[in-house]
């Protein structure tokens, strides 16, 4: 190997001033890009916070609700009504709703679904008709279990509205499972940590000593009755929701439902006004027991349901009156019957049933002052689609098809 090829390897392996020099510019490029990025990010940041900070209480400023104690749980602290932000989705939640294909519970099933919701229907179809949520099947947000609540259950849920509990005397004389499935349902609520509401009834306040009834009324129950199983046990599952409340911690609301009409309703449930619309379809006199001086206050399915999730979406565990503070009495209910019916519609008297109460007539303040809500459907106006649906029904009328859907 000669000297001049050493010479030339020896002058390869030595940097140029020029390389050298752009490799030290290179360093200081990156960090002068770094100093540059991370400054721009801590603006970004502080802006952010800021502007959450200023919206926060401004929002806290002009709230009128009012605070509570525990932060909601995170499924809660999505948007649940009202305006969703442009360009953001509302967050649907996964909700199950027990006794689903009944009258109220198919009617809540299809707001729930409008909304955005995913809901589950439990329902062991002893007072439930598939037909009442069939228009949901192959839907992907829908599911229907046929199971009955006195048995456990596990699911993934959000909230758990609980209507599972036969209403009508016909049916909770035979069958009174009222306290069993509320146990399973708020042992499924706290191990879930799911918002649990419960469907109560006016029935708790039995044959009230108070007109109208307010919350803050306990009640003038027979508890050995033939009513006491529905009576009462409601008056324990109202117990059992309020010790989980306070001993578990369970998000639970309580609504205390009065007397209900609409479509869907069972046709011969034994409930006054199904009887009535039923019989007069039929050409059979309506039964009206005891001397008809007795006060019922009517609301539509479509009110209730209103009410229900409101109460589900706010604060107040409740207990609320959802009922229609207009009262009728028995014999005035029955006319209005026979004017939307059939005029010459006869009327016939029968012995009073054993611990039928003589007033029921709801205070609704509470509702109005905390949930903003207040029934919207008068008698006369909510009882012809009623009439339509349950003529399509005796008859097979299909020309009415779509009054079944409020």
């Amino acid at each position: 190997m000669g000297l001049s090829e050493l010479i030339h390897r020896g002058q390869k392996s030595q940097p140029k001033p020029l390389r050298y020099l752009l490799q030290q510019q290179r360093l200081v490029f990156l960090l002068i890009g770094i100093s540059i990025s991370t400054l721009i990010f801590s603006i970004s940041s502080y802006s952010s916070y800021s502007s959450n900070q200023s919206i926060s209480s401004t929002t806290m400023y002009n709230s009128k609700i009012p605070t509570i104690s525990r932060e909601p749980s995170l499924a809660h602290r999505v948007n649940l009504g009202g305006k969703v932000p442009l360009g953001l989705k509302r967050k649907g939640l996964r909700i199950v709703v027990t006794g689903g294909a009944g009258f109220v519970g198919s009617h809540l099933v299809d707001r729930l679904i409008e909304r955005g919701d995913s809901v589950i229907v439990v329902d062991n179809f002893f007072t439930g008709n598939k037909e009442n949520v069939m228009h949901h099947f192959g839907n992907p947000r829908f599911e229907l279990i046929r199971h009955d609540v006195v048995e456990p259950l596990l699911l993934e849920v959000d909230q758990i509205y609980h209507l599972a509990c036969p209403a009508s005397p016909v049916h909770y004389k035979y069958n009174p499972t009222n306290v069993v499935g509320t146990l399973n349902m708020l042992g499924l609520a706290k191990r879930v940590n799911a918002r649990f509401l419960l469907t109560s009834t006016s029935e708790v306040y039995g044959d009230p000593l108070e007109h109208p009834q307010k919350e803050t009324y306990w009640g003038n129950v027979n508890p050995i009755g033939v009513r006491s199983c529905y009576d009462e046990g409601k008056r324990v599952a109202e117990t059992l929701a309020m010790d989980y409340h306070r001993g578990a911690g369970v998000e639970v609301r309580i609504a205390r439902i009065f007397n209900t009409y609409g479509p869907r309703m069972c046709i011969d449930d034994g409930r006054v006004v199904s009887n009535f619309v039923a019989q007069a379809l039929r050409k059979e006199p309506m039964t009206v027991y005891g001397d008809g001086k007795q006060t019922r206050s009517f609301q539509f399915v479509s009110d209730l349901v209103e009410g229900l999730m409101r109460l589900m979406e706010g604060e107040h565990v409740g207990p609320f009156n959802l009922g229609n503070p207009g009262e009728f009495t028995m014999l005035e209910l029955a006319e209005v019957v026979q004017q939307t019916i059939d005029p010459n519609a006869k009327i016939e008297f029968r012995p009073n049933t054993e611990d039928d109460p003589h007033k029921r007539k709801p205070d609704i303040s509470k509702a109005k002052e905390f949930l903003g809500w207040e029934p919207k459907v008068a008698l006369r106006k909510g009882l012809p689609m009623m009439v339509q649906d349950f003529r399509q029904r005796i008859f097979g009328d299909h020309k009415d098809a779509s009054s079944s859907t409020v």
